[in-house]
C-alpha cells in the first residue's frame, strides 16, 4: 500500500511537537507516540503503550541514538524502542508498531501500520 492509499489521522500541529520530544494522541483508538527528533524536525510515530509495563508512557521518554538508531528509552523500565522500526533493542518480543507520519499544510498526520 502507497502513502497515498493510507488513512492519514490529523493528531496536532507540527509546532506542537518540540525537538528532541514526543505527544501522545488517540488514533483510532490506538495510543500513538509521535516524535520531533534534531534541528530537522524529522517525525516518527510508534504505539505509545509500554508492553512490558502495559502502560501509556512511550511518549514521555528520552530520545536519543545508539549507534544509527534513534531510538527512545521508555521512562519506566529504560527499554530503548527504535523510532523508525519500533524494535526493542534490549527485548525484540517487546517491540511495538511503528506508523507512518507525515505533515501536510502545518498539520502532523497518522496513519496506523
Amino acid at each position: 500500500m502507497t502513502q497515498d492509499n493510507l488513512q492519514w489521522t490529523p493528531v496536532c500541529a507540527a509546532t506542537d511537537i518540540l525537538p528532541d520530544t514526543g505527544v501522545c494522541a488517540l488514533v483510532d483508538g490506538v495510543h500513538v507516540a509521535i516524535f520531533s527528533v534534531g534541528h530537522e524536525q524529522a517525525l516518527f510515530a510508534i504505539d505509545n503503550i509500554d508492553p512490558k509495563a502495559g502502560a501509556s508512557v512511550l511518549s514521555r521518554g528520552l530520545v536519543g541514538s545508539l549507534g544509527e538508531r534513534i531510538v527512545v528509552a521508555s521512562p519506566l523500565y529504560k527499554n530503548h524502542f527504535d523510532l523508525r522500526s519500533g524494535e526493542c533493542l534490549e527485548a525484540p518480543e517487546h517491540s511495538v508498531r511503528a506508523h507512518a507520519v507525515r505533515v501536510q499544510e502545518g498539520r502532523v498526520l497518522v496513519a496506523l501500520a
